[in-house]
């Protein structure tokens, strides 16, 4: 199948975030009530909204603790990095002249203030956050959204993520799921996996030509 648009996540699949969302929080929920939670009980909160990982953790006052989290993020912008491998990748895809976007569950200040800062931010054409829709992954209507702004087909997109949430996402979309390897944190069986950026290039390339 010929693609016209490859859209990507952006925690796990473009930069590298694991730690600085962790820790942050972490220290999010120390400060909210003195608890102590470890860096395996947390992972759950990558790949789905702040919100929705601060419900899951029975915070009351979501509000304050996203403002209190956003804060305490900035002690950790030092460790987030884009994976290697990503703009070689951009670069093929472009050169391809493939659409590049983003669905993300990062709300548009989160993707300005975490993303913005690379200088890969110039590839991407259309960016779908957390604010553009009232659902959010693993419901369908992130790229429903994009599909909307792009006026592209289900299977027209390949939907690159780490998660099982952007998986599930893809599936409730219609829309061919590629497993990035190279982000994953948690077990997910996916039928397209990529151990790292070059080897989606590859892929890509070799499907176009």
């Amino acid at each position: 199948m010929g693609y016209k648009q490859i859209v990507f996540d952006v925690d796990g699949t473009l930069i590298d975030t694991e730690y600085a969302v962790i820790h942050s929080l972490q220290d999010t929920i120390r400060a909210i009530n003195g608890k102590i939670i470890s860096d395996k009980e947390l992972t759950f909160a990558l790949g789905i909204t702040g919100e929705n990982a601060l419900q899951r953790l029975g915070v009351s006052d979501i509000a304050s603790a996203l403002f209190m989290w956003d804060k305490n993020m900035e002690k950790y912008r030092d460790t987030i990095t884009v994976f290697h491998g990503i703009k070689e990748l951009l670069e093929t895809i472009s050169e391809l002249k493939l659409g590049i976007g983003i669905v993300t569950s990062k709300t548009h200040e989160e993707f300005r203030s975490d993303f913005q800062k690379f200088d890969i931010s110039s590839y991407f054409e259309t960016v779908v956050c957390a604010d553009d829709t009232l659902q959010h992954k693993p419901e369908p209507d992130p790229l429903l959204k994009y599909m909307e702004w792009t006026k592209c087909q289900a299977n027209e997109l390949l939907y690159i993520g780490d998660s099982i949430y952007d998986m599930q996402c893809a599936k409730h979309a219609n829309v061919n799921f590629g497993l990035a390897k190279w982000g994953a944190r948690n077990r997910v069986n996916a039928q397209k996996s990529f151990c790292t950026p070059f080897d989606l290039a590859k892929n890509l390339a070799s499907t176009k030509s």
